[in-house]
């Protein structure tokens, strides 16, 4: 049976009316009242949002797809293990992958070009939560969150690079005959990365999955991170890929001084030239794993939404041959 696409669902009357009534009594269970009209931002395959005006304040509703759906869960979770990082959530109903938090403001983003001394801060926030949290693997597990270990990486370069070739010919991240040989004939370099993780030092924590100013707020001189749909369990290191994209493609700054700060709070586990060494072979790992986290959240496309975005699984796993390493971060802009 065809999975009905879930933008279609978000946008229906019927579930219109069943997210709005949770929501209006959840706020009414906090003793609060909604004092105006809900909207409806944005309708993605992947999430939705709906802006809730209350006498409280703001909130935000987010709904996920089937994949993404462990993240009410993770948040809650999350806000328990760091709640100087994370914000508590004002409701939530884990099951059916709902959550409501509060407005805090813009975001770094939005607020202002992040300076190197913010990204610093942020990516030395990341780590300590990172630190901290390797302990507690196991609460994280139990919200759903994906697994993905180095162990478990060259399994999923398989399996991904299997799916996409079975794809039809006119599907965005189908591969051609050549494109899956190259893949398959390629795949050591996925096994040498993973061998080279293995044998870290650093730990197997949570990984953000999208880490950069636009998901972070600045709550009285602190950084509140949230959106954690695309987390997952992974080495510690994947979530410097995000970062290193923004800063060497979009910022004029110097991208040895931002990890610089990140390499800091691991510095009586690894060395800085270490994380330096290991970083190419994370950067490898974690596009394995992005490929895998686009496949799920495109899951429920419709073929509209297919045509846009349908590209991203393959886009990602095809990118395990570029060239992480520190000589071309040295040839990007601001590396």
């Amino acid at each position: 049976m065809a999975v009905e696409p879930f933008s279609e669902v978000v946008s229906s009357a019927a579930w219109r009316s069943k997210a709005e009534r949770w929501i209006r009594e959840r706020v009414s269970d906090a003793g609060a009242t909604v004092v105006g009209e809900i909207i409806q931002p944005r309708v993605r395959p992947w999430s939705t949002q709906l802006v809730v005006p209350t006498d409280v304040g703001r909130l935000w509703f987010k709904a996920n797809c089937s994949a993404l759906a462990f993240e009410p869960a993770l948040h809650v979770t999350l806000a328990r293990l760091e709640p100087d990082e994370v914000d508590e959530p004002f409701a939530v109903d884990a099951e059916r992958g709902w959550i409501v938090t509060r407005d805090r403001g813009s975001t770094l983003a939005e607020s202002r070009e992040s300076t190197l001394a913010e990204w610093q801060a942020l990516l030395r926030t990341a780590a300590r939560m990172q630190r901290r949290l390797g302990d507690q693997s196991a609460d994280i597990r139990l919200t759903g969150i994906p697994d993905c270990s180095p162990h478990t990486v060259v399994s999923r370069y398989d399996a991904m690079t299997d799916r996409l070739a079975a794809l039809p010919s006119d599907h965005p991240s189908h591969l051609s005959a050549d494109e899956a040989g190259r893949l398959r004939a390629g795949r050591e370099v996925v096994v040498d990365a993973v061998a080279v993780l293995l044998d870290s030092r650093l730990p197997v924590s949570l990984q953000h999955g999208d880490l950069h100013p636009s998901n972070v707020f600045v709550v009285d001189d602190g950084l509140r991170l949230f959106d954690f749909g695309d987390a997952q369990l992974a080495h510690a290191l994947e979530i410097l890929a995000v970062p290193w994209g923004w800063i060497t493609q979009r910022t004029s700054l110097a991208w040895p001084d931002v990890v610089a700060a990140y390499a800091s709070v691991w510095a009586d586990v690894a060395s800085a030239a270490e994380i330096e060494r290991e970083l190419p072979s994370a950067m490898v790992t974690q596009v394995v794993n992005r490929s895998s986290t686009w496949w799920g959240s495109l899951a429920e496309a419709t073929d509209a939404e297919l045509v846009e975005w349908g590209d991203g699984p393959k886009y990602f796993l095809e990118m395990v041959f570029d060239d992480f390493s520190v000589d071309a971060r040295k040839g990007r802009r601001g590396g």
